[in-house]
């Protein structure tokens, strides 16, 4: 499906919890609790900005009586085979983000990935997979690095581990290739670059971490491994992952100094290249 199409999903999901809400004469506040949200998130629910996971629209299947709609409509949008289940809400949200922070301590972020880099990761975690599978998940990261390019993109801050810089993910020519794109990203201001470098020793966080922030909504912070992630929007589990990120871009270097760090890795990179 479509990305329009999926929005255009989601306000007819929005839309229908509205009128099935005003039909039993209930507000937002008495619906938030009788799900264990706030009002505030039924709101957005209704106005389609935050999707609502499945067990939420379980509970409000079971509150509103509505025959198990809500639920069949959820589990419908959120079934994208493009992406992991578990980050399929998290790659909805980066597109209503106004800020995103990730850190990545061992892969270039998926936002700024080359098509090759990311078919190697692919194949990395499916060695077996058709070649389908391997085309759609490619055609997804490449679609998701569209957003960068947009008049509308977030501002988007990015720290790498130097661990990024040195593993040559896909052979030396691919892993040269995709450092040369973040430095060609960099340098167009899509994007802020820092690494931590070895020499930080042991780091404030050691998973993927990504935080957003949106105009008309709370903050979200996403984290993931290697077989799961979860989507964490409670405000003391945000404020604790953003001092995370902050002491790892105390830790890091300076926008110039990464730059320069990139760009002799790709060059470590190409000399490798050469002289196989």
């Amino acid at each position: 499906m479509a990305n329009g199409s999926r929005q255009a999903a989601w306000e007819f999901f929005g839309t229908e919890l509205r009128r099935q809400r005003e039909e039993v004469g209930m507000t937002q506040a008495e619906l938030g609790s009788r799900v264990f949200v706030s009002g505030a998130y039924i709101g957005q629910f209704e106005q389609a900005f935050r999707k609502p996971q499945l067990d939420i629209s379980q509970r409000i299947d079971e509150v509103l009586q509505t025959d198990g709609i809500f639920e069949r409509l959820c589990r419908k949008l959120i079934d994208d085979k493009r992406y992991a289940d578990y980050f399929a809400q998290a790659a909805e949200l980066e597109g209503l983000a106004t800020t995103v922070w990730d850190f990545e301590p061992t892969v270039v972020p998926g936002l700024l990935q080359t098509a090759a880099y990311a078919r190697a990761l692919v194949l990395a975690t499916h060695p077996l997979a058709t070649d389908e599978l391997i085309a759609d998940r490619v055609a997804a990261r490449m679609e998701r690095s569209r957003l960068l390019r947009d008049a509308t993109r977030p501002m988007y801050c990015v720290i790498v581990h130097e661990t990024v810089l040195r593993v040559p993910v896909g052979g030396p020519e691919i892993a040269a290739q995709a450092l040369e794109h973040m430095l060609v990203m960099a340098e167009e201001r899509k994007v802020l670059l820092q690494v931590l470098p070895f020499s930080a020793g042991a780091s404030a966080y050691n998973g993927s971490l990504r935080l957003m922030e949106f105009d008309d909504a709370p903050p979200t912070a996403y984290t993931e491994t290697s077989f799961s992630g979860s989507l964490l929007d409670g405000p003391a589990v945000v404020k604790q992952a953003r001092r995370a990120y902050d002491l790892l871009r105390g830790a890091a270097l300076s926008p110039a100094a990464s730059l320069a760090l990139i760009r002799s890795a790709a060059e470590d990179l190409r000399r490798c290249t050469s002289s196989t």
